[in-house]
């Protein structure tokens, strides 16, 4: 006997199928009538039973997604493509925030490029040296749509360290003459279409963002998949591209579940990075408020030790991020349907 599913497709579209069942199998308490289904790669599907859509459509620069999951909580999609989950995002955001934060002696200022539904900032304004977060998205709708949905960001969307900013980070780091400590890439992935894969290219370190940090500052931003699989798709072009830039760059990774890879970040300064797991232990006792959930010195450490695969392919990635030759995770932006 067939069973209607409702399964809800990358950038907003749905769909309804009969899923056929086997009778003496089946156990109502398990049968879900709603999933959604995010495409990993052409061959290669991850799908999520839902409770409800909170909310989907279009902005005028992205699809966009907030699912109510039943294993992840809530779900942020943007143009087909997992941002974060309520149940482990911790993970991605302690990784993006904390260690450039523990690098510098006393960051101040911190420029978060995208970051629309607010934990990076929530992170960062747990620092207690800090004096100022610039939060620079895009999309208006995504801010307005996570402010009012996820009730864990919305201490930092009322701190008045806060200032959020409805604009291209490019085009906000072109015209300010503010320079900060630490300049944070918390973007959506570079997908073709997409507004975000500019902001992945060697001319955008080189000449807009690397001018607006100060002598010590330090750049970090998310750089995609980063699994045994899939870590060429662009970690490794976006870490080879900062290396361009920077005098001294580091890749790490950690898996995040509902992402289904391990996934990673890079970090560069023209000062070395040089303080050790233990150092890394005091300054999180001391400089953040309340318990970091994930990272500590020795798990970051770890995290920043490839495995051979990796490593020889971030050692011999010769391909450089530009406009023109660019590099896409699976997946379309709304652009490119236009």
């Amino acid at each position: 006997m067939g069973e209607t599913v409702e399964i809800f497709y990358p950038n907003g579209f749905s769909k309804i199928c009969n899923a056929t069942t086997n009778q003496n199998l089946e156990n109502e308490s398990h049968q879900f009538d709603s999933w959604y289904e995010e495409t990993i790669d052409e061959d290669l599907k991850w799908s999520f039973a839902l409770n409800s859509v909170l909310y989907k459509g279009a902005s005028e620069y992205q699809d966009i997604a907030l699912l109510d999951t039943k294993r992840f909580g809530k779900v942020l999609v943007i143009d087909g493509k997992m941002q974060s989950a309520e149940v482990d995002e911790f993970i991605y955001h302690e990784c993006l925030i904390h260690p450039a934060l523990f690098f510098h002696r006393n960051p101040k200022t911190v420029f978060i490029m995208g970051g629309g539904e607010g934990s990076a900032a929530r992170e960062a304004l747990r620092h207690k040296s800090i004096e100022e977060v610039v939060m620079c998205d895009i999309d208006q709708e995504v801010v307005n749509f996570c402010r009012r949905f996820l009730a864990v960001n919305r201490d930092a969307f009322y701190n008045k360290k806060l200032n959020v900013v409805i604009n291209d980070a490019k085009a906000e780091l072109e015209k300010r003459n503010e320079k900060y400590d630490i300049i944070v890439g918390d973007l959506a992935d570079p997908v073709e279409g997409g507004p975000c894969y500019k902001l992945y290219t060697k001319s955008f370190y080189e000449q807009i963002l690397k001018p607006r940090l100060n002598e010590n500052g330090i750049f970090v931003t998310q750089a995609g998949p980063a699994g045994i699989f899939t870590h060429k798709e662009v970690f490794s072009s976006i870490y080879n591209t900062i290396r361009q830039v920077f005098k001294h760059v580091l890749a790490y990774t950690a898996h995040v579940p509902s992402f289904a890879d391990t996934w990673g970040w890079v970090m560069a300064s023209d000062q070395p990075f040089s303080i050790d797991a233990e150092e890394i232990d005091r300054r999180i006792a001391e400089k953040v408020d309340g318990e970091l959930l994930y990272l500590n010195g020795a798990s970051f450490f770890s995290s920043a030790t490839m495995n051979k695969t990796v490593y020889l392919s971030l050692l011999n990635e010769t391909h450089v991020y530009t406009e023109e030759d660019a590099r896409f995770i699976p997946g379309h932006g709304l652009a490119h349907r236009l």
